[in-house]
């Protein structure tokens, strides 16, 4: 979501962390992000979330419905969580294509896979998600994990998503939301605002990279903001899933 123009010649702004940067700077400010936290990335994840991911990635992997044969796109997949998942459930005669925009995301992704052995029916591809470069009606099951948030134009990557889909097909989006009771909410912000900077600052030396993304998780759309927007780029029986009380949800969407 995006800021409106300040004047008729001014660059749009749009959030980067709690900050207004132009909408041309956020794609680079996140990239650095991405590059600084690549290589214990992994790592970083199991130590913020005490392994919770895990579990996150789990339901999602059930409720995706995939199966052998299916096309897959696993888009900002990262280290490959769900892409390693997916070529098992899609064997020999299906794909998975993990898609990153972060040059190094992808290559920690690539080295991981092909260390486990996980290669016969898995592509890599450098792509934006608003513009997904792959053909309309192609992928029996898309999915974005804990990577939305870090989209400058959330729209046009949903209707980029639902482009690639086939009908009938389903979009998966695992992102973190917002708790569902005050209690947990106000734990959560001092958890994710002194935690996350300090632990960041101790296992990899950033602070930074980890304080926006503690700011990215709160500029996030809600639950039911994130679903009115999968209906307005066209998706049907959009629902979703709370998970940790809100802290993640999942949202599902089916391509009319």
């Amino acid at each position: 979501m995006t800021d409106q123009r300040k004047g008729s010649d001014a660059e749009p702004t749009t959030h980067f962390g709690f900050k207004n940067v132009p909408e041309s700077q956020k794609a680079e400010k996140v990239a650095e992000v991405f590059h600084s936290v690549a290589a214990k990335y992994d790592l970083m994840n199991d130590l913020l979330s005490g392994g919770m991911h895990r579990l996150w990635k789990r339901f999602a992997i059930e409720l995706s419905g995939v199966r052998t044969g299916n096309r897959v796109l696993d888009i900002a997949g990262g280290t490959g969580d769900l892409t390693k998942k997916f070529s098992h459930l899609v064997g020999p005669t299906g794909q998975v294509v993990l898609a990153d925009i972060n040059e190094s995301m992808l290559k920690v992704g690539r080295d991981r896979l092909l260390d486990l052995g996980v290669a016969g029916n898995v592509e890599f591809v450098q792509a934006d998600a608003e513009k997904l470069p792959f053909p309309d009606n192609h992928f029996d099951c898309v999915t974005i994990a804990f990577g939305l948030r870090n989209v400058t134009h959330k729209e046009d990557a949903l209707r980029s998503m639902l482009r690639v889909l086939k009908p009938g097909g389903r979009l998966l989006v695992l992102e973190f939301s917002k708790p569902t009771n005050a209690l947990m909410s106000k734990a959560y912000d001092a958890y994710s605002f002194a935690f996350m900077p300090l632990m960041g600052k101790l296992i990899t030396n950033d602070s930074e990279s980890y304080r926006y993304l503690a700011e990215s998780i709160r500029m996030h759309p809600n639950q039911e903001t994130l679903k009115s927007m999968m209906v307005e780029a066209g998706f049907d029986r959009v629902t979703y899933h709370n998970m940790t009380a809100g802290i993640v949800a999942l949202h599902r969407g089916i391509k009319p």
